[in-house]
């Protein structure tokens, strides 16, 4: 049944011209259809340079929107419509355009996982593997950190040099690892090595062997000639690269490490977006757009 479906969608996007872009944190069953998978940020980019004039995302919305923000020419379909982010949701314009007011000789620097709407007051953006160096480079020895709490501190541990502003934000998922599960874990799995995501607690990343992107941990897995490791990302991370490296064991760091934002959008959804009876085409004003990108391009030149 879901190879049917599968090659029903192999068929439709062919002949519609579309491509689709999956998020490394979606069901397996749809990263094996998906023309492009990776980080959000690494898919808009492809986004931008792909033929199609159609292009679906399977993630959540933050990440349909960024698409849109870098290939406005493109139909950009998001998958399922209630897939959003807790995090990128937590904080809206009105409440940073009050906290600038307090701190007004900070730079605003943005994770990726906000909204265009918020982005439009920030002035650079970064991802998870270009925090550190983005806020290194940046002119300015005072940042406004938003809205991740856990990777705002990993960046400002690198830079002590820098003053940072943290608000209490963050991604719900990692933020439930606690260091207890981190130690039973590794005691559990004592021969394995520890990658953890920067979005994790201070707490649980200080026991890291290797700290990093979604990508960044799993090309350290592939690399390694380690053969056992410890996943502290979402659950789905640690099952992929079971597939692609079935030699090595993966662990996850905890059972309940599950996006359900991630997994709202099934393969039957990616179906009838091909054939039209769902998605949420993603709009933005021209303006608006404009204003998002200026953070994205200045990440783009520091980068």
């Amino acid at each position: 049944m879901i190879k049917d479906i599968q090659n029903d969608i192999i068929k439709l996007k062919k002949e519609k011209d579309v491509c689709i872009l999956a998020h490394s944190y979606v069901a397996q069953e749809i990263k094996e259809i998906a023309d492009f998978t990776g980080d959000s940020f690494a898919l808009a980019v492809k986004s931008a340079n792909v033929p199609q004039k159609t292009v679906i995302m399977c993630g959540v919305r933050f990440m349909a929107e960024t698409v849109k923000i870098l290939a406005p020419e493109k139909r950009v379909i998001l998958s399922n419509p209630i897939a959003g982010c807790p995090m990128a949701e937590q904080m809206d314009r009105e409440l940073i355009e009050q906290v600038k007011e307090q701190y007004p000789d900070y730079a605003v620097v943005a994770y990726i996982n906000t909204t265009a709407d918020l982005k439009t007051i920030c002035d650079v953006c970064v991802t998870s593997s270009s925090a550190v160096e983005i806020c290194r480079k940046i002119d300015s020895d005072k940042i406004l950190f938003i809205p991740d709490i856990n990777l705002g501190s990993y960046v400002a541990q690198q830079l002590p040099e820098k003053e940072f502003k943290l608000l209490s934000g963050g991604c719900p998922r990692h933020a439930m690892i606690s260091e207890k599960k981190v130690l039973e874990a590794i005691k559990a799995h004592p021969k394995a090595k520890v990658l953890v995501h920067p979005e994790c607690k201070p707490e649980v990343v200080k026991h890291a062997d290797y700290v990093g992107s979604t990508s960044g941990i799993m090309n350290f897995a592939k690399e390694s000639k380690d053969r056992e490791f410890i996943i502290g990302t979402e659950i789905s991370i640690a099952e992929e690269l079971q597939y692609e490296c079935p030699d090595k064991k993966f662990y996850p760091m905890a059972k309940d490490l599950i996006c359900s934002n991630m997994k709202a959008t099934t393969l039957v959804d990616v179906l009838n977006c091909l054939k039209g009876t769902f998605g949420e085409e993603i709009t933005m004003e021209e303006e608006k757009r404009l204003q998002a990108k200026k953070c994205i391009d200045e990440m783009i030149r520091l980068g």
